[in-house]
């Protein structure tokens, strides 16, 4: 049966939800979490409240299935996206500025090299700016570059136009190389060629 259910659709497994079948939730819960727990951790950094967040989000599906409206033609990804985003934001407004990662604890430290470090800081640096941009911006810059979402479909999850969600990335982008030479991360000369 749960081979069965591995081939479904995550639509198909949602309507299974709806009747509380609790194998289907399983194979959503780990087709999902992973993606969606780094998701929520580029909103919030902070890998208890990411886990937490996808957490909430998992069981508002299985406490209320009849939320997700699959006549609506949406992909159940894109649908659930939106709920674990809004989590995440909610998150952030609560605690206004967002919990710095330790280091020590999200790097698995099992010979890693100093690259492993530095990528690790890089990463650290582009997530702080991004923190710093107005929240639509950010939103928009995480469904296209992070997330791989098309602009339609960021759109439509954003409710606004392909058009206004490229001057969203437009401007984003364009503050986020300003942040990011700020913050030493990008010489001078190159701030015009990043992104």
């Amino acid at each position: 049966m749960t081979k069965e259910l591995e081939n479904l659709s995550d639509e198909s497994l949602v309507e299974r939800v709806k009747n509380h079948d609790h194998q289907a939730f399983s194979v959503l819960v780990a087709r999902h979490s992973e993606k969606f727990y780094f998701s929520s951790y580029r909103y919030v950094m902070n890998q208890q409240e990411a886990e937490d967040i996808v957490q909430d989000a998992f069981l508002k599906l299985w406490d209320r299935p009849e939320i997700w409206k699959s006549g609506k033609g949406a992909k159940f990804t894109s649908w659930f996206y939106k709920i674990v985003m809004n989590l995440s934001l909610d998150k952030c407004r609560k605690y206004k500025k967002m919990t710095d990662v330790d280091d020590a604890k999200d790097l698995q430290v099992d010979g890693t090299q100093f690259e492993d470090l530095q990528k690790t800081e890089e990463q650290k640096t582009i997530n702080e700016a991004l923190k710093a941009l107005p929240e639509k911006q950010m939103i928009a810059l995480n469904l296209c570059f992070y997330e791989e979402m098309s602009r339609k479909e960021a759109a439509v999850l954003m409710k606004i136009s392909v058009k206004a969600l490229e001057s969203l990335l437009m401007r984003g982008k364009a503050k986020l190389k300003d942040e990011l030479y700020r913050e030493g991360f990008i010489a001078e000369k190159q701030k015009g060629n990043v992104g």
